[in-house]
């Protein structure tokens, strides 16, 4: 029998904490989420791990541009932009159905969420590759021919390690950073199987946004790739994403609905379907249209709790105003 390739990695004293520390939080949070209310945030929580995943890779549509897209309603963006949004969440929606050492699947998943961006998706690279961290080339990956050999070596690795989960898809994910397996849209993959690793541990994983708190420190997320290169060892990359599952079982639910004021919630409530701006104005009994629009409409767009039916022409007559999913939820 072949001895299966063990990644190097130290378990250092950081992450048996953070593994403890994770799973204490992972089962308050699994309380949290048993109430109604709770449950309907969870879309909110997928929509913000697909911002932050594509964030990462330079996608520069909003949440409230992502959740309209879900819905089916108009975006005015550019099309890859728009076409990297749609392939992520027909992705998301499914990852419960792939098996995480499946390289059949790992391909399928990759042909998805690339589908019309590059003309190989679904199919390992043919050609050499580096990992960039904006012009820079951080870490030239291995040769195309060996992709093949080395990613079915760190699938076997996956099916017959005993490390936790949580260590276990950190060392992969930086191992398939560092194989590098596809021409584009590594990064993307690489979080997107952790999460799959993640899920198959608790169901929870499927809905935490930890790539959106991996987006605030994506600096941070490069260096950690390119320490434990440097290193030969997983560990500080491995350390680094534990922090960051840390942080997204940790402050999930506060997160979710951003606070309102009293002004932005009366106006929650009275929009109706599509509304214009005097019909708003109205409905609050206000008189005076820069009060209304300084202390009502423009902080409810910019808490993306309202959006606008025409945002490519802010100025236009037939503008109207409807609620985001943000909003809806808000205004319960």
């Amino acid at each position: 029998m072949t001895k299966v390739h063990e990644p190097p990695c130290t378990f250092t004293p950081a992450i048996v904490t953070l593994v403890a520390d994770i799973a204490e939080a992972v089962g308050q949070l699994s309380v949290r989420l048993e109430s109604a209310r709770d449950l309907r945030l969870r879309r909110i929580n997928r929509i913000r791990t697909i911002h932050g995943s594509l964030a990462i890779e330079g996608n520069t549509l909003s949440e409230a541009q992502i959740t309209a897209i879900l819905e089916g309603r108009k975006v005015i963006a550019a099309p890859r932009e728009i076409q990297e949004v749609r392939n992520a969440l027909e992705t998301y929606d499914l990852l419960s159905a792939w098996q995480p050492t499946r390289a059949a699947d790992l391909l399928a998943a990759h042909r998805t969420l690339m589908s019309g961006l590059v003309d190989d998706a679904g199919v390992w690279r043919r050609a050499g590759v580096g990992v960039m961290a904006g012009a820079r080339v951080i870490h030239m990956a291995p040769q195309a021919g060996r992709v093949p050999q080395l990613m079915a070596n760190l699938l076997r690795w996956l099916a017959a390690t005993e490390a936790h989960p949580l260590i276990a898809s950190s060392i992969f994910h930086y191992e398939f950073e560092f194989i590098h397996p596809f021409s584009d849209g590594n990064g993307r993959m690489g979080r997107l199987w952790q999460t799959l690793i993640l899920s198959r541990w608790n169901p929870l994983f499927a809905e935490i946004p930890v790539e959106s708190l991996v987006h605030e420190q994506q600096s941070a997320y490069y260096q950690a790739i390119q320490a434990s290169t440097q290193q030969s060892d997983a560990a500080p990359f491995v350390e680094f994403m534990l922090s960051r599952i840390l942080a997204a079982v940790t402050s999930v639910t506060p997160q979710v609905t951003p606070q309102v004021t009293p002004q932005v919630g009366a106006l929650l409530a009275q929009i109706r379907g599509e509304m214009s701006r005097q019909a708003m104005q109205e409905a609050l009994g206000l008189s005076d249209r820069e009060h209304f629009r300084k202390a009502y409409l423009l902080p409810a767009l910019e808490l993306g709790m309202v959006e606008m039916t025409r945002p490519d022409k802010p100025q236009s007559r037939n503008q109207r105003y409807r609620l985001t999913e943000q909003g809806r939820l808000a205004g319960r």
